[in-house]
């Protein structure tokens, strides 16, 4: 475990230093716990979605890979949290495409009473990612953890053990991120009806 810590701390060295083969060592070593990741996310999407977790967690990897230059990846756990952004931006677009192939049509607006349980069959996934937007510049740490849960489908305890803190700090930035969305997403349902 150490001997593979070390190993990922020197890849993460090289990467900031801009080398793409660093990049593709670390997603080597880091794979399966990715494709967990992807696998447990895309469980809770609709069962006619198009992505495959296998497509998800390969269309992140490769924007990982492009951005390693302008990513100053600091460890593992920074790696996860820019992971799970990549992921949430993939799924984003897909919803955009999807979204303008139906020409607006058919958004199913969220009604958030425990966004963790959620599948993306009953989200917006375009309104989620501007709540998110706006969530992240009132509380930053608050938004990671809601990107981390839901798009990366992490656990309060995973969460935790990658952003460094405790359990219960991530439930108490958990439940105020889940109580502002909720707020924030009604609204915008209100508005628009």
């Amino acid at each position: 475990m150490a001997e593979a810590a070390t190993q990922l701390d020197a890849l993460f060295a090289r990467m900031r230093a801009g080398n793409g083969d660093a990049c593709e060592a670390v997603v080597s070593l880091l794979y399966e716990e990715l494709r967990v990741v992807a696998g447990r996310h895309m469980r809770r999407e609709r069962r006619s979605h198009t992505l495959q977790p296998t497509a998800l967690l390969n269309e992140a990897c490769l924007r990982l890979m492009g951005d390693v230059g302008e990513l100053p990846i600091q460890d593992r756990v920074h790696f996860f949290a820019l992971a799970a952004q990549a992921m949430r931006r993939v799924l984003v677009e897909h919803a955009r495409r999807r979204n303008a192939a139906k020409r607006g049509g058919e958004l199913v607006r969220v009604t958030i009473s425990d966004l963790a349980g959620l599948s993306t069959e009953d989200l917006d996934v375009l309104g989620l990612d501007r709540a998110l937007t706006e969530l992240a510049v009132l509380d930053a740490r608050a938004a990671q953890v809601v990107e981390l849960r839901f798009f990366g489908g992490y656990s309060d305890s995973e969460v935790s053990e990658l952003l460094g803190q405790s359990v219960a700090s991530t439930r108490r930035d958990w439940v105020f991120a889940r109580s502002w969305l909720r707020t924030k997403l009604t609204t915008v349902e209100s508005h628009e009806a």
